[in-house]
């Protein structure tokens, strides 16, 4: 479509619009990137330019070297995958974190807040080859796990001995419920992705009671929580291409640290939450598999 207006993302904002030379220029200077969001007249949302076909085409420098574990472009030039990535601005994450955590201690409005935020978070959720994802779910599609966990909160209070203990495993049983609920609603373009979760709701109970052992070996958690989410990939079906977690233990541990230490210090909040949720969605990535 020659003669369109182009806008380039910088940050959270937009800068344009730009005639289609002006665009080709900002291109040929290296301005605009693979990983750049650009919109244009005609089209429906925001891409990345390098999933826009033969937009970089025509000597523009070449993406850089994928690391260890991301997926390898094929022969004929397009991606079998790459890892996810999210864009997510930083106060907008912190507000409806907000909302979230003061929606699960009223209680009552839990089912409400967690749709909003899931929705939200998965709104944001860019997949190479597939484009931004969207969500389906509704707050009374499991509304009782929502109110379950949310009336968890208040256990200690409570009184009774041991009762945080003995409802571990209901706790468990709810967020595996919630998993599921979370992977058959995801769309793309709209329509359904037709998803699943397989994994035994008796392993994600054992996974979950390990998550809670491992603490007291105060590192071993870090290697839990990576081999826990490769299991929860594993045992995503509907799709023709595997998703993997790709993430060490090493890193998840010091990441970690490094946002808890954040968050102590109350200030460093909004900045250690979005690096630490952006970070943690780029280490998903979807692959063809093998044969």
């Amino acid at each position: 479509m020659p003669g369109r207006s182009w806008f380039v993302a910088a940050g959270d904002k937009q800068e344009g619009p730009y005639s289609e030379d002006e665009f080709r220029d900002l291109i040929a200077r290296g301005a605009v990137r693979a990983d750049t969001y650009v919109w244009a007249d005609g089209m429906q949302d925001w891409k990345y330019a390098g999933d826009i076909p033969g937009l970089l085409s025509g000597g523009v420098a070449p993406p850089a070297i994928p690391r260890p574990g991301a997926s390898v472009p094929s022969a004929n030039g397009d991606p079998s995958g790459g890892s996810f990535s999210l864009n997510i601005g930083i106060w907008e994450m912190l507000g409806r974190a907000l909302v979230f955590v003061i929606g699960f201690l009223l209680v009552i409005p839990a089912p409400w807040v967690a749709a909003s935020f899931y929705g939200w978070i998965v709104s944001r959720i860019h997949v190479p080859q597939r484009g931004y994802l969207g969500f389906s779910g509704k707050p009374l599609d499991i509304w009782y796990v929502f109110v379950g966990l949310a009336l968890m909160t208040y256990i200690g209070l409570v009184g009774v001995p041991y009762l945080e203990y003995l409802l571990f495993p209901v706790q468990a049983y709810l967020s595996w419920l919630t998993v599921r609920w979370l992977t058959a609603n995801i769309t793309s373009e709209g329509r359904p992705l037709q998803l699943g979760f397989d994994g035994s709701p008796w392993i994600y109970i054992g996974w979950y009671l390990l998550m809670a052992v491992s603490f007291i070996t105060i590192i071993g958690w870090a290697w839990v929580v990576v081999y826990w989410m490769r299991w929860i990939c594993a045992n995503i079906s509907g799709t023709h291409r595997a998703i993997s977690f790709n993430a060490t233990g090493l890193e998840v541990l010091w990441r970690t640290l490094v946002f808890s230490i954040g968050s102590v210090l109350i200030i460093p909040i909004p900045w250690v939450m979005s690096w630490y949720t952006r970070w943690y969605v780029s280490q998903f990535s979807a692959e063809e598999r093998l044969a």
